[in-house]
């Protein structure tokens, strides 16, 4: 079982950028593929980043490659997604999952966080 809480979210300028974190417990983190998945008003929830067990691969989404990054410290049992020139349509609740492979669907992910809100005025 892994609980899964996410934090950093807020508002922000167009242009700006912000770092969102996942804290997950349970003493199982190391072995789960982590991933960062979005859901714009209005959308269904979308694919951001995905990041290895390991920590060694990553997988992004086009648009959002060069702008994020996904990154995750194992020892402190977090995952975090730094957000760069972030637009007005990167608006959206993100929320962190966990699953026992890297994916770019949401079907993989067996637990999920919340959400925290990210709001990008221009």
């Amino acid at each position: 079982q892994v609980q899964l809480v996410e934090s950093g979210g807020g508002l922000v300028q167009a242009g700006g950028s912000l770092r969102l974190s996942c804290a997950a417990s349970g003493r199982t983190f190391t072995t789960y593929a982590m991933g960062w998945f979005r859901q714009r008003p209005g959308k269904e929830r979308e694919f951001v980043a995905s990041i290895s067990a390991s920590g060694v691969n990553t997988l992004y989404e086009a648009s959002m490659k060069g702008r994020f990054t996904i990154s995750r410290g194992n020892a402190k049992n977090t995952v975090s997604l730094q957000m760069n020139s972030l637009k007005p349509e990167d608006t959206a609740i993100y929320y962190c999952a966990a699953g026992a492979t890297m994916a770019t669907t949401t079907t993989p992910y067996n637990y999920w966080g919340q959400g925290t809100a990210v709001t990008v005025s221009s």
